[in-house]
């Protein structure tokens, strides 16, 4: 135990970065997933047939296959196949290549959130607003939109909460989050090896931010009942 208590701000300090990493793939992969997943829904809804059945076909790869997988081609393949790295050596380099893939990943799973939502207002409403001489523009931005939001907040929470547990993986490629953190102190980091505990420990870390999590979602839909 006394040999714990020693260790403890070592091993702290060194979560305290790693989780900032966390938070900072987390928001990162939010600010660029939530818009890209709308265009992405409006492409896969688009009349024409072509960029439909592109969109589709991404989407339908992306969420076919592992994240670990994409983030591992994402980063790997330019460098490896191609010989032409684009990412930059360094933490920064792995960090943006593991924001690409995230923001990817999500934005896939949040189309097809968005197409959900899109699809379920009634189409009467489309038909009076162009009645009323609205634009298809006017009637999705200022009738269906927040209508939209109203029904996609509930899945949309699951999926962010599913994200502050899967920026874990991104170290497969070495981005050096909590995880990574946690368990180089397993391997031998500061003076310290063997020690399993901070490993475990990690574990508060996730569940305090899902915590958080929680209860600012549910207060987003707390403040969305005003459509019922």
């Amino acid at each position: 135990m006394e040999q714990i208590l020693q260790q403890m701000p070592i091993v702290i300090g060194a979560l305290n970065t790693g989780f900032l990493q966390t938070l900072k793939l987390f928001f990162v992969t939010l600010l660029g997933a939530l818009p890209l997943g709308l265009v992405i829904a409006l492409g896969s809804m688009s009349r024409s047939l072509v960029i439909s059945l592109f969109t589709r076909t991404i989407v339908w790869i992306v969420r076919g296959s592992p994240l670990m997988i994409q983030l591992l081609i994402i980063y790997y393949f330019p460098g490896l196949v191609l010989h032409t790295p684009i990412w930059g050596g360094g933490e920064s380099g792995r960090f943006l290549a593991a924001s690409v893939a995230f923001i990817l990943n999500y934005a896939c799973y949040f189309s097809e959130i968005y197409r959900g939502g899109i699809q379920g207002i009634p189409r009467g409403q489309d038909e009076a607003g162009l009645v009323l001489g609205m634009t298809p523009r006017q009637i999705f931005f200022h009738v269906k939109l927040l209508q939209m939001i109203k029904a996609i907040v509930p899945p949309i929470s699951n999926e962010i909460m599913t994200l502050v547990k899967d920026t874990s993986l991104s170290r497969i490629i070495a981005l050096q989050e909590i995880i990574w953190a946690g368990q180089s102190f397993l391997k031998g980091s500061q003076g310290i090896s063997g020690a399993i505990w901070p490993l475990f420990f990690t574990a508060v870390y996730y569940l305090v931010w899902n915590g958080i999590m929680t209860i600012v979602l549910g207060r987003v839909e707390k403040r969305l009942n005003y459509f019922r």
